[in-house]
């Protein structure tokens, strides 16, 4: 096969659709009964500059500030060429997927992402990680890009400096598959605990939030090639999962406003830093659980996310007409939650240094109870701009190409300095960078008659 991908998440897929516009010859593999990965889990909104969506709805932006906002994040500690190749492409990508497969995209308008200087989240109707699935899946189908199902590769075999191929296991047992080029596009290790205790000890009792199938095979794979891995205790973590229902709460409800509450009824952070952070945030509170406080007015717009009505339809948003009756409906102190809500200032920082701007929460008010998680991890092998692994002397695999969670991302060393939407920023440019290489490498190999 000339071009063999490993994984049919949104890198993966991609990838594959990359590869055939540049004329590759291409089969994916998927551990998977259904493509699904990590992606499936997500909000599935790729933050891109200078795209003709913010372009529609007034929005300038450029990829220079877009860099920035990424090294700021993570405090500059990310390669700065990497992210300065992410910032570049992504913007185009988006626009290459919906003028070349008709995704229908739009910017996110109505709220601010931590980080983010600009608007810049692109997401389909839904909203929903699900949907983007979906879409790549079928514009695979559609173009006659082979995916199959329910094998998981275990091993790579290589000549010199050469991949040849890899044994995957399916249900009729062990077999092999040779190739030109791979592309490793099949997971980050936060669903190893023991990679997760080595490498993030700070969030391993952390509730999983990401695919069991998450289980660090090309880390080992890049380890036992002796291939350069950055960073790998960079992880993307969420402190807004309703528990017990383990269901995503957007974190729109704090950015439009709403605050987090221990279970003394009392604030405990400034909120504004990031749903990343915020996981360590929650797991050091009592119980390791907090309260999402929000109104209507902000429900209103969570409501623009699948997840979100899930959660009510669920029963996870509790809601009342008084701030005395909500904290019945949560077992937490009223008059240390009346307290609470009333310092919140209408403008100005509070004692947290947060800035809030706008009204202050009103009746109906909502809350739901939250737990931090691991969502996935950001570490992996490094590669080149042209996507291929390198080797930690700065040379690379020739014919063996990373994205997505099997890559390094750009959210620093651990995981503050994660931007919203680095997961799918990584694994669509790297995934459409590599497919192109990989194919046009593959091309070069073929006989011409």
């Amino acid at each position: 096969m000339p071009v063999l991908i490993i994984g049919a998440g949104a890198g993966g897929m991609v990838a594959a659709l990359s590869a055939l516009d540049s004329g590759g010859e291409i089969l994916v593999v998927e551990a998977d009964a259904v493509p699904s990965g990590s992606t499936a889990l997500s909000a599935g909104l790729i933050p891109g500059a200078g795209t003709r969506f913010q372009a529609a709805a007034g929005i300038d932006d450029n990829a220079d500030r877009f860099a920035g906002d990424i090294q700021e994040k993570a405090k500059g500690e990310n390669p700065q060429e990497l992210v300065n190749l992410l910032a570049s492409k992504a913007g185009p990508v988006v626009d290459w997927l919906a003028d070349r497969f008709d995704f229908p995209f739009s910017v996110v308008t109505d709220f601010d992402y931590p980080g983010h200087s600009r608007r810049r989240m692109h997401g389909l109707p839904s909203r929903a990680g699900r949907e983007l699935v979906d879409r790549l899946r079928a514009a695979c189908e559609t173009n006659g890009v082979d995916i199959v199902c329910n094998r998981r590769a275990v091993t790579l075999f290589r000549e010199g400096d050469r991949i040849t191929g890899v044994e995957v296991e399916s249900p009729e047992g062990l077999e092999r598959i040779g190739c030109e080029t791979l592309i490793l596009a099949c997971n980050g290790f936060g669903g190893n605990r023991e990679m997760v205790a080595r490498f993030m000890p700070e969030i391993e009792t952390a509730l999983w939030f990401g695919h069991d199938g998450n289980k660090g095979d090309a880390v080992a794979w890049g380890e036992a090639l002796g291939a350069d891995r950055l960073h790998l205790g960079a992880y993307q973590g969420h402190g807004n999962v309703a528990t017990p229902h383990g269901i995503l709460i957007t974190w729109a409800v704090i950015t439009a406003g709403g605050v987090q509450v221990n279970i003394e009824g009392k604030r405990f952070w400034d909120e504004s830093q990031g749903y990343s952070e915020a996981a360590r945030a929650v797991l050091g509170q009592p119980e390791g659980i907090a309260w999402t406080i929000f109104d209507e007015r902000i429900a209103g717009v969570a409501r623009q996310f699948e997840d979100f009505k899930h959660a009510e339809a669920a029963g996870a948003i509790r809601t009342a007409e008084t701030v005395e009756a909500l904290a019945e409906s949560c077992k937490l102190p009223p008059a240390a939650l009346a307290t609470t809500l009333a310092a919140i200032p209408s403008a100005g920082a509070d004692p947290f240094g947060r800035s809030f701007a706008g009204a202050r929460l009103n009746a109906p008010y909502h809350a739901v109870k939250v737990t931090g998680a691991l969502f996935h991890t950001q570490g992996g092998l490094n590669v080149t701009p042209e996507a291929r692994v390198k080797r930690p002397d700065g040379t690379a695999f020739p014919n063996l190409f990373a994205a997505g969670g099997a890559a390094v991302g750009v959210s620093g060393t651990g995981d503050s300095g994660y931007l919203s939407g680095n997961g799918l920023l990584s694994a669509v440019v790297l995934g459409f960078i590599a497919g192109q290489r990989a194919a046009l490498d593959t091309e070069k190999q073929l006989p011409h008659a």
